[in-house]
């Protein structure tokens, strides 16, 4: 697995792919996943990911989710687990249920194989349940082509303020 970390902080495009080619394709994925998590469409958000998903929010930079504490650090199994809680509509920490839109910035490729692409980007997501809350940082999203079907390999997602006070994350970032 490639190291995320650094492919969505500041590691340089690997192979020949250019900085700023991201084929709309997966652009357009990327801003469909925001979507529909921003929308509690929960059950089509978990049909974008693959077998082998990972979805990944580390304490701090450079962390080892082998070896550090994690905010989440979920397999597919985990996720699903994850969006039937969700769907249940019995999370007490969703009640009511956070208003959620987020914006994502400068998308570009950092890594890419035969059949995988890498995209890093900065997002800003607003929440707002009894007060507005602004969470920020850079997600690192791994994508799979096989034919014309996309899927999810792995999110990560580098809060601008892990390891310091991080509120009650109870929704899909």
């Amino acid at each position: 697995m490639p190291d995320l970390a650094s492919a969505a902080t500041n590691a340089p495009v690997t192979g020949d792919v250019p900085a700023s080619g991201v084929d709309p394709a997966l652009a357009g994925f990327i801003y469909l996943e925001a979507r529909l998590a921003d929308e509690a469409r929960y059950s089509e958000w978990e049909a974008l990911w693959d077998d082998d998903a990972l979805y990944w929010v580390p304490m701090g930079p450079g962390h080892d989710p082998r070896v550090n504490l994690s905010y989440i650090y979920d397999n597919r199994r985990r996720i699903r687990s994850r969006i039937a809680q969700l769907n249940s509509g019995n999370r007490h920490s969703q009640t009511p249920p956070s208003v959620i839109r987020r914006v994502i910035s400068n998308l570009e490729v950092v890594a890419r194989d035969v059949d995988t692409t890498t995209i890093a980007s900065n997002f800003a997501l607003f929440e707002y349940r009894f007060d507005l809350i602004v969470w920020a940082g850079r997600y690192a999203h791994r994508i799979r082509t096989r034919g014309g079907d996309l899927k999810l390999v792995s999110k990560t997602v580098h809060l601008v303020n892990a390891g310091g006070p991080v509120s009650t994350m109870s929704f899909l970032i």
